[in-house]
């Protein structure tokens, strides 16, 4: 049994799709598990139906104003660099909303909706592939998978944007009398899971480099500062998958085939900028050709 495991990454996500689109359809790997957490899950659906141009059109067209109904910061570039300020108007509003946080992604959850069919769904649910979002339930201090299988058309999307609420910046959704978060608040890259669901190989895609490349530069107000910290958290998060991932697998004798950027993309995934997206995607595709064609000189050596 093969899966596809896709970390979380926001914007970087238009990288992993790259990556997929090559192995899918130039190595031809099929897979019977997808599993997504945050951007991955938005892409797990559509890599299940092949319909790799479509959410790639989707990936490459997103703004701001796709995600954010309500966008608590502005985007500035100075020195060819992107820098995020507080958007004090709109924080304020969604507080005297009765919000608990800064800004709403209510744009998203339409997006998710509009690029993912009833029809589609329908077709997934019938097949007999299993596609599996990760959310983090914050009330019961637990990650939880959400499987295609157990839920109908409108919960399964809204499942998929409540793997991607980067809270405090996003929707915090309550559901089931709990309150739901980003899915890579507790598990960034769910390897475990995977094997669990009996995966005996597993491509995994994960959206930061192997070896730390990066020195980040000095906070300039409260936005970037907590934008730093839950970048270093959630690396944190992912060190820590990636480990638990090879040791479950070392234990029921899968396969991990590990696919990383290999160089920073940025360092604030809450910025979807359409030509950077559009980039990461071949280069994301570049990347995996070249990972493949190497190990393919290396394994007649190696026999």
């Amino acid at each position: 049994m093969r899966a596809l495991v896709i970390s979380g990454g926001g914007s970087k996500g238009a990288f992993a799709g790259g990556v997929a689109q090559y192995l899918m359809q130039e190595l031809h790997h099929t897979y019977d598990l997808f599993l997504g957490t945050s951007t991955g899950s938005l892409l797990i659906s559509h890599l299940a139906l092949q319909k790799i141009d479509k959410i790639k059109k989707a990936y490459t067209s997103v703004d701001q104003d796709s995600i954010f109904s309500n966008c608590p910061f502005t985007v500035q570039k100075k020195h060819g660099v992107n820098t995020i300020g507080i958007n004090h108007w709109n924080v304020l509003k969604n507080f005297y909303n009765g919000s608990k946080t800064f800004g709403e992604s209510h744009n998203l959850h339409k997006l998710i909706k509009e690029t993912l069919t009833q029809e589609e769904f329908d077709t997934l649910k019938k097949g007999p592939k299993e596609i599996v979002v990760t959310v983090s339930n914050l009330s019961l201090n637990q990650v939880e998978y959400k499987s295609i299988d157990d839920y109908d058309y409108e919960e399964f999307c809204e499942w998929i944007w409540i793997s991607c609420n980067y809270t405090p910046f996003m929707t915090l959704v309550r559901k089931n009398g709990c309150e739901y978060a980003d899915g890579g608040l507790g598990n960034m890259v769910p390897i475990e899971e995977a094997i669990k669901r009996g995966a005996t190989e597993v491509d995994v895609i994960i959206l930061q480099t192997e070896v730390s490349h990066l020195n980040r530069l000095p906070s300039k107000n409260p936005f970037s500062l907590m934008t730093s910290i839950f970048e270093f958290m959630l690396d944190r998060i992912e060190n820590q998958n990636i480990r638990i991932g090879k040791y479950v697998a070392n234990h029921n004798d899968a396969i991990i085939n590990f696919y990383y950027t290999p160089t920073v993309l940025t360092t604030n995934s809450l910025i979807f900028d359409k030509a950077k997206m559009t980039a990461w995607w071949e280069s994301g595709r570049n990347f995996a050709k070249h990972k493949n064609t190497e190990l393919n000189q290396i394994e007649p050596e190696v026999k």
